[in-house]
């Protein structure tokens, strides 16, 4: 991309582990410079937090995947010297990010406040676990610790089997993503007004906000608790046939069908009885059953054969190795090998927007703590 949208933007990124770095490698991918400010006595702890066993250039896959395209400036917060140096490039910057604990920007003396008085125009964001007050304040912000507040939990697994986590760190990558949006609006007004803003959010905010439809129907219907299905559940809020289901060779996925449409095409009569809509949800767990010994006599393949000229709404569930060789994900180019000049190359995804029909790439690994550090320094005058 010859001029991305956020060409000429230069972002400090004063935050760790995932949310904040989140919320910045998606402004990198929009084309803004992207500074990582690290302890130089080991740098973000991400670059230690291990997925598995596999280490590239001394860090972590997980800090590869989510820092690549950025540079690394090392700076001690608690020297004054170094404070004093940040806040002439804050001065020359025009988003800050940062995800302390409330509180510590404070103390360190870079909090929006302290930031704004240098540079008024800066655009400072924010992210927390639960906010920056009320009781749960100072509890750490942790994707697993924000899961099992925000009731999401609730949302997974069959019934009767306990809350279930979702396999993935949703709570932080959806704040990062929730801030990246405010940034980018702020970005906006900026340019329109020349005006700073201070951007806010929270890994329990942004769960919350994840489940907006479900948690519309609770406020709304009577406070009556999600039902999960009892075996096969997807979606606590929705009736059959919707869920995963084993066939004789490996999984479908079925979503939103009439149950007569299905009867009729996969020939049981053994769902004549549920032919009004009320029993979808109501009889939700015996059609399940039904479908459940039915898919399970012959391959997957057969059961699309059926499915999709009739244009039910299916699909073969993919483990990564089939979805990696599947032509649906050939066909979207989102993976780029980076690499780094001290001869680290790895493998990893790339941006999921494409802008002006563009999918932006850059080359360039997770930085080495402190890699740019004197370059930065010459650069901007520190």
């Amino acid at each position: 991309m010859t001029e991305a949208p956020l060409d000429g933007v230069v972002v400090l990124d004063l935050s760790q582990f995932l949310s904040g770095p989140y919320a910045t490698l998606r402004l990198s991918d929009l084309g803004a410079r992207v500074i990582k400010v690290e302890r130089p006595d080991g740098g973000d702890l991400a670059r230690r937090l291990y997925l598995s066993d596999t280490e590239i250039g001394g860090d972590s896959t997980l800090f590869h995947a989510i820092n690549r395209s950025k540079e690394s400036l090392a700076l001690n917060f608690k020297d004054a010297g170094d404070i004093a140096t940040l806040k002439r490039l804050v001065a020359q910057a025009d988003v800050v990010v940062q995800n302390f604990r409330p509180g510590v920007a404070t103390r360190l003396g870079i909090d929006c406040a302290s930031l704004q008085a240098v540079n008024p125009g800066l655009v400072y964001a924010t992210i927390s676990g639960y906010g920056p007050d009320g009781p749960w304040m100072g509890r750490p912000g942790q994707d697993l610790l924000a899961q099992a507040r925000s009731g999401v939990t609730w949302l997974n697994g069959d019934d009767g089997q306990g809350p279930v986590p979702f396999g993935l760190a949703i709570a932080d990558m959806l704040a990062g993503a929730a801030a990246a949006q405010g940034i980018l609006a702020a970005l906006v007004r900026k340019g329109i007004t020349g005006q700073g803003a201070h951007v806010e959010t929270s890994l329990l905010e942004a769960l919350l906000d994840y489940q907006f439809e479900v948690l519309t129907t609770y406020l709304n219907d009577g406070h009556r608790p999600p039902k999960r299905a009892a075996t096969r559940s997807a979606n606590a809020y929705v009736p059959a046939p919707y869920g995963v289901y084993d066939t004789a060779d490996g999984y479908l996925a079925l979503a939103m069908t009439p149950i007569p449409r299905l009867r009729d095409l996969l020939d049981l009569p053994a769902l004549e009885r549920f032919a009004d809509p009320a029993t979808w949800f109501e009889e939700r767990d015996a059609i399940k059953a039904i479908l459940a010994e039915t898919f399970a006599t012959r391959p997957t393949a057969h059961w699309l054969s059926l499915l999709e000229p009739a244009d039910i709404w299916c699909a073969e569930v993919l483990d990564w190795p089939a979805m990696l060789a599947s032509e649906g994900f050939v066909s979207r180019d989102m993976l780029q090998t980076v690499t780094r000049a001290d001869g680290v190359a790895l493998r990893t995804t790339r941006t999921p927007l494409v802008i002006d029909g563009q999918r932006a790439q850059d080359g360039r690994a997770a930085p080495r703590i402190g890699a740019d550090t004197a370059r930065i320094r010459e650069e901007f005058g520190l």
